[in-house]
């Protein structure tokens, strides 16, 4: 599963058994949600272990505690720093990372707690899988933007990715998709979505959906092959109309969507521009070239 008895994670400054490392049943986290956390994917190179983006994920962590009032000692250096010590101590190369900020026992609501950080690493394949994905339109919405900071990785925010996913897998769907409070396309429950009209890449714009890392990939690979890429506002109905569509992410990367709401889309995969993007998207992964940061 997640762990062995063997498994190496880091807690709090040191390093520890998985099946040793505990956390309070009165802890903030546990109780209110509130935490921040994300997903890193690490790639096996032919200069050795690559984790992809690694400051940019790093950086939206701090950015996520920051904007729930969670002070955080790591600076993205030595939080990268960690998570190669921690592939290297667990015999990992491609992996997934998952560093989570959370609190210590407090049943206040206010953030005052003193944070603890917790990272791990599995092997993990593709969230969504390999197939095609037949996804439906959730009867669940995403956040108002002013109920909550919706650009952070919270831990909390995550019962609404269930609840769709749940919903989803129990009406035969492999995925959902969910509208935003204006009844418009936002994301899937743990993925960035596209679609593909004309030769021509559609998302939402940011404001009701996680910016995602890989989702920002994608319009730098749109650009190097000279695709254009729409970020607009659209209905359901435009993405049912679609000639092809995709979800994105670091745990899903490049998944094509065969169906929505039971609406095949009509464009051969290998003939589409997703599949262009997750062809160049595996080159990049495994390229040390593409990653300037260097560990001192």
């Amino acid at each position: 599963m997640y762990y062995t008895k063997n498994t190496t994670v880091f807690l709090d400054g040191k390093w520890i058994k998985a099946d040793q490392a505990n956390t309070s049943l009165y802890d903030q986290t546990l109780h209110y949600g509130n935490g921040v956390f994300e997903g890193i994917r690490s790639y096996k190179s032919e200069n050795g272990t690559y984790i992809f983006k690694a400051e940019e994920h790093f950086e939206r962590l701090l950015q996520s505690a920051r904007k729930m009032h969670i002070p955080v000692k790591y600076t993205v250096r030595e939080l990268v720093k960690i998570s190669y010590e921690l592939l290297e101590k667990n015999n990992l190369t491609d992996a997934y990372i998952r560093p989570l900020i959370s609190l210590t026992p407090n049943m206040t609501l206010t953030s005052n707690s003193k944070p603890k950080i917790f990272m791990c690493a599995w092997k993990w394949e593709k969230y969504l899988g390999v197939n095609p994905l037949n996804i439906m339109t959730s009867s669940y919405r995403r956040p108002h933007p002013k109920s909550c900071h919706v650009e952070a990785k919270t831990v909390g925010h995550y019962t609404n990715s269930i609840l769709a996913t749940t919903e989803a897998k129990s009406k035969g769907f492999d995925e959902a998709l969910l509208l935003d409070v204006n009844d418009k396309v936002a994301e899937g429950p743990g993925a960035n979505f596209f679609f593909e009209k004309n030769k021509t890449l559609y998302t939402c714009p940011l404001g009701n959906i996680l910016p995602g890392i890989t989702r920002a990939t994608v319009f730098e690979m749109a650009k190097e092959l000279e695709i254009e890429v729409i970020e607009k506002h659209f209905t359901i109905e435009e993405a049912k109309k679609a000639d092809s569509a995709f979800f994105t992410g670091t745990a899903a990367e490049i998944a094509q969507i065969n169906s929505l709401d039971k609406n095949t889309y009509p464009l051969q995969w290998n003939e589409s521009l997703g599949y262009e993007l997750s062809r160049l998207y595996q080159q990049k992964v495994i390229n040390q070239d593409y990653y300037h940061f260097e560990l001192v």
